[in-house]
């Protein structure tokens, strides 16, 4: 991209819009039946996942969705990268029971699915029919009444304006949204995060990290998502370990959640970059969890994007917490990179092998990452042979330039 179009994606007509009311605080929970029932719903669409579930995670929001005199259709059937079959199941479900709103309980899956659920249960046809793509239908109405209850601290689907959704025929996750998809309300409950397991806390917490440091140096940053995201990468630097070692820090708990939820925002007005047009095309293919696989990247990305924005990443490095007053600009932004990386093996983050992907693949899946809308907001220019190199970087196939 040459300088004179760079200044005029950054000059260009830009939106930020937050439709979703944010409420937070421990034991916030409590709150949930007088929420939902303020817009007019008394029968809702519980959705989850069985583990969530049969861990008891739902129960107090069962509890006090109850106690306000709520009615409850349990749907928890949510999978990972949910397929378009799994919406059309909900939706079917949700007419079926004459629901009027809907509750989700979950990481972003069941968040995503929730939200596809609502465009079909207020539009007409397949969720298919409204992805984010030229040629495609618009959304036209507001989905239902509907409250995000995040219990993992990383997607920030809680406040983000799109659902990603899993065409298995076309091994494609595509995108739905803008601003009539967003939950109404999010209560983030940080009382709801101590079972998050230590590997859950450390890939969706450095998926959080991802949004941040992608949204805040791609093309299309803007100020008001440069202040959640920096803010986003502080918090996540300064509580992640914490929240990995002790589950039951409530305060780590707290602090990861904002960081998420701010990160959420600063990934639900644009696009992101690299990591997650990777993740999402690979997601498609692969049944990989997204924040392992964005953790496992993100370190090759940084790599690979600091020229793009020396300044940016030098930035990124003091919210990390690194002491870069005796740094050159260089310096700086190569030091948030080896902090990416540092973090990742302190965290025990699997290598793209470990999680299923075969290095044979490249070509393929580098094919793929150009192909995904989030490639045009990179930092730095890609092509095909670009993203080969990012995954030989995952790979460990190629040197490292850091």
């Amino acid at each position: 991209m040459s300088m004179n179009m760079k200044v005029e994606s950054m000059l260009s007509y830009h939106t930020f819009e937050v439709p979703t009311a944010i409420k937070h605080g421990i034991g916030a929970i409590k709150h949930i039946g007088e929420e939902i029932k303020a817009f007019g719903s008394d029968k809702v669409l519980l959705v989850t996942d069985p583990g969530i579930h049969n861990a008891g995670v739902t129960k107090p929001v069962i509890k006090n969705l109850e106690a306000s005199g709520v009615e409850i259709v349990l749907f928890n059937k949510v999978e990972p990268n949910p397929p378009v079959r799994l919406i059309e199941e909900g939706s079917k479900f949700y007419t079926a029971e004459n629901c009027n709103g809907l509750v989700a309980v979950g990481g972003g899956s069941s968040m995503d699915t929730a939200k596809a659920i609502g465009v079909e249960a207020t539009h007409e046809g397949s969720i298919l029919d409204y992805e984010a793509a030229e040629g495609k239908k618009p959304l036209e109405r507001r989905i239902p009444p509907f409250i995000t209850v995040p219990t993992t601290a990383g997607t920030g689907s809680e406040v983000t304006q799109w659902a990603v959704i899993t065409d298995e025929d076309r091994e494609f996750k595509f995108n739905t949204g803008g601003p009539l998809i967003p939950a109404y309300v999010t209560i983030i409950d940080p009382e709801l995060h101590v079972s998050m397991p230590p590997h859950v806390t450390a890939m969706t917490g450095i998926d959080a990290i991802a949004h941040a440091v992608e949204c805040y140096t791609m093309k299309f940053a803007q100020p008001v998502t440069d202040a959640v995201a920096l803010l986003a990468i502080e918090y996540a630097a300064k509580y992640i370990r914490r929240a990995y070692a002790d589950g039951e820090d409530l305060e780590a708990r707290y602090g990861m959640a904002q960081a998420a939820m701010l990160a959420g925002l600063s990934y639900g007005s644009e696009s992101a970059g690299a990591a997650h047009a990777m993740s999402q095309t690979l997601g498609g293919i692969i049944p990989v969890a997204h924040g392992q696989c964005v953790a496992a990247m993100m370190g090759p990305v940084m790599e690979y994007n600091w020229k793009g924005a020396p300044e940016r990443f030098a930035r990124v490095a003091q919210a990390f917490g690194i002491d870069t007053a005796r740094m050159s600009t260089e310096e700086a932004a190569k030091a948030s990179v080896q902090y990416m990386y540092e973090l990742a093996e302190e965290l025990d983050i699997p290598s793209l092998e470990a999680q299923g992907v075969n290095p044979d693949m490249t070509e393929r899946l580098a094919k793929e990452a150009m192909n995904d809308p989030q490639t045009e907001g990179n930092p730095r220019d890609l092509n095909v042979s670009d993203y080969e190199w990012i995954y030989k970087r995952c790979f460990h196939q190629v040197p490292k330039t850091v």
